[in-house]
């Protein structure tokens, strides 16, 4: 196996790992010694294969896209006249 195919694979690893913590975290509550162990050994691990990552030749992280920042000003209604809403129907109703 390529490094890159063998990195896949404990990046999945950690993916159930994870899964796994949360559903003991769930029956075991989170305040608990060994529980808060347990999520911080997880971190740990999953920054250590991200360094590792990082470090590993001739392997390029993705490049995430820019974000585009969505005001939560209305939209202005007068975007929606004259349109008919594609599956719904016409706004006057049916059969007019």
């Amino acid at each position: 196996m390529s490094v890159h195919d063998e990195l896949t694979s404990v990046q999945r690893c950690l993916e159930d790992l994870f899964r796994s913590v949360g559903r003991l975290e769930n029956q075991f509550g989170s305040g608990g010694l060994e529980m808060r162990r347990v999520k911080a050994d997880a971190d740990r691990l999953r920054e250590s294969v991200a360094l590792l990552r990082d470090a590993a030749p001739g392997i390029e992280r993705p490049k995430r896209p820019d974000l585009v920042p969505i005001s939560d000003a209305p939209y202005d209604k007068s975007l929606w006249t004259d349109t008919d809403d594609e599956g719904l129907g016409a706004h006057h109703g049916p059969g007019h």
